[in-house]
């Protein structure tokens, strides 16, 4: 349709002004464009009004596109540079009929061109000419573009790992599975799916196969968000291109394995080290892929940033700089528990103090620590490490994690001969963490004499600060949770509206809720008669120990997070 057509049927509907539309075209005579494109740039009229006009005036549907997934083989149906030279997006084939969104629907050419081009009958329906932009880079990043090469040459500047892996792959005996693995569309989709997962700032990704498609995943902020679904053929390839990186067996395909990846490359002027932990699972449909992303500039090494209450974090520092005792932080899988330890240990790193670790495995490398990986295989494992450890010297001892009677006995023998000792353990909460202790076979006398301190800790979605808006709660809600009712009358909780910054869900970056309890004299006296976890507990609230839900209660309080995330995330 002509502009000026277009022009005049709108103001003949009372769309736009006689006068907006001359100053329109004078707009789009000088800038080029279309002239619905320049009305809304004008602030005339908005993409809904557009989009709804024509498609009651010409009788076609009218579709949002930014609520529409499209299946990557019906995108391969139209080349990228034909749907963006026509402003055009392939939606579902059905049958013979292919269904495409478009700016224009009287552009005959365009239909023509893609019945050509297809083979299909074309069936049109309309979209606003910004939504079919951002839907054309959206779908067609899905499939290796132009972009690729680009995000490849930045990619394998970073030089020696990159350069080693390739040398690496070629050296390899010639194979039907290294050959799919060198094939260059699989080693620039891995190497953008490495690139991609550190720009959004994932923690890990997943690479899932299942009956007939793959689908990539990434965890952001505790998340798992579909990020890319790779052509189901391509899946032996990126899985033995991803072995062949991390030195695995490409061969072994029913067993699990575990790896590491090291790369570098430039970001920003500046060269930067990742290290992906690789976990390979043989799964009903092939082998399931997760990374974890160890990046350590994620790494908070400030105590007073991490999100402890000031009175908390007074207890923590107390304890940690005691010359002897136990130190235990508890928590589920990926509740920052490594964050703590490493952040109190490089606290307490000096030149004066000998500081070693038993970790499984080794997430972050830290200048002045004496670092061990355990290796079960040969028998290297956290009690065998701690005995070692005991003959090295040591002024602060650090347990990756209790798992077992010989590992916490060793641990509690060292911390009550004269030595500082820093472990996890999965358990609910910090009063939970002495009755596990006594389940696993440690009398009560040298749990109440050896732990100094127990610190439990989740974490919950930071609020979006760009999108953060008040969110009023009902008053009962507050109360349920656990706001006295003069605190719920008082307290204003927000929530993040939801935008780009944070792809839509209204949260960015997470904050943790600690629950610190100190051993003062009247919980140790709990302890040697055989108290439940419940005395403990109220013992310790008592003596003004901040619970899991009160942390939580706190940042709710302060606008860092909501109270919805709180709710899931701790119990009254």
């Amino acid at each position: 349709m002509s502009g000026t057509r277009l022009g005049d049927l709108m103001v003949k509907e009372s769309l736009i002004a006689p006068e907006q539309l001359a100053q329109a075209l004078e707009y789009q005579k000088k800038n080029g464009g279309r002239l619905g494109s320049c009305l809304i740039k004008m602030g005339f009229v908005n993409d809904e009004d557009v989009t709804t006009f024509l498609s009651r005036q010409y009788g076609v549907p009218s579709i949002n596109l930014a609520y529409f997934e499209v299946d990557s083989d019906v995108v391969k149906l139209v080349p990228e540079d034909t749907a963006r030279r026509y402003e055009i997006v392939p939606l579902s084939r059905v049958g013979s009929s292919l269904t495409i969104a478009m700016v224009d629907p009287t552009n005959v050419f365009a239909m023509d061109d893609i019945k050509f081009m297809t083979g299909f009958n074309v069936e049109p329906v309309v979209a606003s000419e910004s939504s079919i932009r951002e839907a054309i880079d959206r779908f067609y990043a899905q499939a290796q573009g132009s972009a690729l090469d680009k995000v490849m040459e930045e990619f394998a500047e970073g030089g020696e790992d990159v350069l080693e892996l390739e040398a690496t792959q070629e050296e390899l005996a010639e194979g039907e599975l290294e050959r799919a693995a060198g094939e260059a569309p699989v080693v620039k989709l891995v190497n953008i799916i490495l690139r991609e997962s550190v720009n959004r700032g994932a923690s890990d990704i997943h690479m899932e196969p299942y009956e007939k498609d793959y689908r990539v995943r990434f965890r952001i902020d505790g998340l798992l968000q579909t990020v890319m679904t790779p052509p189901f053929k391509m899946r032996d390839g990126i899985i033995s291109r991803i072995k062949i990186m991390s030195k695995l067996d490409i061969a072994e395909k029913r067993l699990p394995q575990d790896g590491r990846i090291m790369i570098r490359f430039q970001k920003d002027g500046k060269v930067k080290q990742l290290d992906f932990r690789v976990s390979v699972l043989p799964t009903l449909h092939g082998e399931k892929v997760v990374m974890r992303l160890l990046d350590k500039e994620n790494l908070r090494l400030d105590m007073t940033k991490l999100g402890f209450e000031q009175e908390s974090l007074t207890k923590f520092e107390r304890a940690i700089l005691k010359p002897w005792g136990m130190v235990l932080v508890t928590g589920p899988t990926g509740s920052g528990k490594t964050n703590t330890l490493y952040s109190s240990v490089s606290r307490l790193n000096s030149p004066d103090t000998n500081i070693v670790t038993a970790e499984d495995p080794v997430e972050f490398q830290l200048h002045g620590i004496n670092q061990v990986q355990m290796k079960e295989q040969i028998g290297l494992n956290f009690a065998s490490a701690l005995r070692s450890f005991l003959r090295q010297d040591p002024n602060i001892i650090l347990v990756g994690e209790i798992r077992d009677f010989e590992t916490a006995e060793v641990a509690i023998k060292a911390a009550l001969t004269g030595h500082l000792v820093l472990s996890t353990l999965h358990t609910n909460d910090a009063p939970s963490t002495i009755s596990r202790l006594m389940n696993m076979g440690i009398e009560p006398f040298l749990v109440a004499t050896s732990v100094q301190l127990i610190c439990a800790q989740r974490l919950v979605r930071r609020i979006c600060v760009n999108c953060k808006i008040e969110h009023k709660m009902p008053l009962q809600a507050l109360i349920d949770a656990g706001y006295t009712p003069q605190e719920a009358q008082e307290v204003v909780t927000y929530k993040g509206k939801g935008c780009e910054k944070c792809n839509g869900t209204g949260g960015k970056g997470r904050v943790g809720l600690y629950e610190v309890m100190e051993m003062t004299e009247d919980l140790r006296e709990l302890v040697l008669v055989g108290a439940s976890a419940l005395e403990l507990k109220r013992k310790a609230m008592e003596l003004g120990m901040i619970t899991l839900r009160r942390s939580g209660l706190i940042k709710v309080r302060e606008g860092l997070t909501t109270l919805e995330e709180v709710v899931k995330e701790t119990v009254l």
